[in-house]
């Protein structure tokens, strides 16, 4: 119970009283507009919606966090842009956690600028903003707190002599971000990237102390897919993040085994790793314009004597729409034949 107890207070002490962070997924590229703002429109497509959700720590009592995003975007051309492409669309991120109900919801309208490089439009260069909103809050019914304590056991009906100035905030936000991507052959796809976020400065104290701030993040990543043969790709992935003083590197590949073109389908499998933290496997598949992921992550840190390594499970999705051109036969034949 003493166990229980420290776990749910220091949840709540990072949470409300010292630098905070940004929520994350492992699947970073089932969530391309969190992970970088450039990412708005660039796909092979004309509109694309998705979703993500994940859920961690669930065998420490008081701690599971509880992450869910969803969004869409499409890319819109101009007479006055001639071949390039202006991206539009939208992003929502939802995130609980804890004792506290410490959440944060966020509401952004991401847009991008994607430049041809080249005659043949093998390399892209896309640079995007998000400008929106973010919403941080707690609430304190299921918290306790030591002046609660007469002397003999935990009284709810003492004063927690905590005196918060707030329990929620709503600031605006704004992100940036550019994307290289180089198309070398058929199914053959590098892209790399920078983003920033929190560029605007972001106070987060519920007391009024005006030096606990969200710190800017930046990203860093990379992808690249090769075809090793008719039916197979391998595919590299990672991501660097940093906040404050706080970092995060993910790492891995894919394995996707293609079926014939006719099905329209393949499946993949694979391996991550997220250094000191955990091990990550993903299996997914890819059915037409839906593509699916789930991905489970193995806690390997000093907190797997409370986890009993569990992390965290997550699945994402994604729906690309094309356009149909319909077909108007300039010329018939005259079945004379028949």
């Amino acid at each position: 119970m003493k166990f229980k107890f420290q776990i749910i207070y220091f949840l709540f002490f990072i949470a409300v009283f010292s630098t905070a962070q940004d929520i994350h997924f492992t699947q970073f590229t089932y969530t391309p507009l969190n992970t970088n703002p450039a990412q708005t429109g660039l796909f092979d497509g004309d509109y694309r919606v998705g979703g993500n959700y994940r859920t961690q720590w669930w065998e420490v009592p008081g701690l599971p966090y509880t992450t869910f995003s969803c969004f869409g975007d499409m890319r819109q051309s101009s007479k006055k842009i001639g071949s390039d492409r202006i991206g539009v669309g939208f992003l929502m991120n939802y995130d609980v956690a804890g004792a506290s109900r410490y959440g944060t919801t966020q509401l952004y309208l991401p847009i991008s600028y994607i430049k041809k490089a080249n005659a043949d439009s093998t390399l892209l260069i896309s640079f995007g903003l998000t400008p929106g909103i973010s919403s941080t809050g707690f609430k304190t019914d299921h918290l306790t707190f030591d002046s609660q304590y007469d002397g003999l056991q935990y009284n709810s009906t003492l004063p927690s002599q905590e005196n918060f100035a707030s329990f929620n905030q709503t600031k605006f936000d704004l992100n940036t971000g550019t994307i290289l991507q180089y198309t070398y052959m058929p199914r053959g796809v590098i892209q790399a990237g920078f983003s920033a976020y929190h560029l605007l400065p972001q106070r987060l104290s519920y007391f009024n102390n005006q030096q606990i701030v969200l710190d800017r993040k930046i990203n860093l990543f990379g992808q690249c897919s090769y075809p090793l043969n008719e039916l197979l790709d391998i595919q590299l992935e990672g991501l660097y993040s940093r906040q404050g003083k706080f970092h995060e590197l993910v790492l891995g590949s894919l394995v996707n085994y293609i079926f014939p073109v006719k099905f329209r389908q393949s499946v993949f499998a694979g391996i991550f790793v997220r250094p000191k933290d955990a091990l990550i496997a993903r299996i997914g598949l890819e059915y037409k314009d839906w593509k699916f992921s789930m991905a489970y992550d193995m806690n390997t840190s000093g907190f797997k004597a409370a986890t009993n390594r569990y992390g965290s499970i997550e699945a994402g999705l994604i729906y690309i729409i094309r356009k149909k051109v319909s077909f108007y036969a300039k010329r018939r034949a005259c079945p004379i034949y028949m």
